[in-house]
């Protein structure tokens, strides 16, 4: 588990999407990790994700290297994600892989 270097956030898992936010972040905050340096585009409370890379509208949102969801728009780098912009992917049956 990577925690940032500043101790502002934890990655779970490497190719994970986001990050925790381990203390509220407001907007110009920066989290630093070895690979990258992420600024904060707007205010993130304590235990919610932000984005580590941009996110397609519509890709699946990936952490502890698990679907937690699907963008529903481009997130950027920084951006709080949450229920806002993402919406779940599980247990919807209009998802679902029909086999007959």
């Amino acid at each position: 588990m990577p925690l940032a270097l500043d101790g502002n956030a934890l990655r779970l898992k490497d190719d994970d999407d986001v990050a925790v936010a381990l203390r509220p972040l407001e907007p110009g905050s920066t989290i630093r990790f070895p690979e990258a340096t992420i600024v904060a585009v707007a205010a993130i409370p304590s235990g919610h994700k932000i984005a580590m890379r941009p996110i397609a509208g519509g890709a699946l949102i990936r952490k502890y290297g698990q679907v937690i969801g699907r963008a529903v728009g481009a997130i950027a780098p920084g951006d709080h994600v949450h229920v806002h912009n993402v919406e779940g992917t599980r247990g919807r049956g209009d998802l679902a892989e029909v086999t007959l």
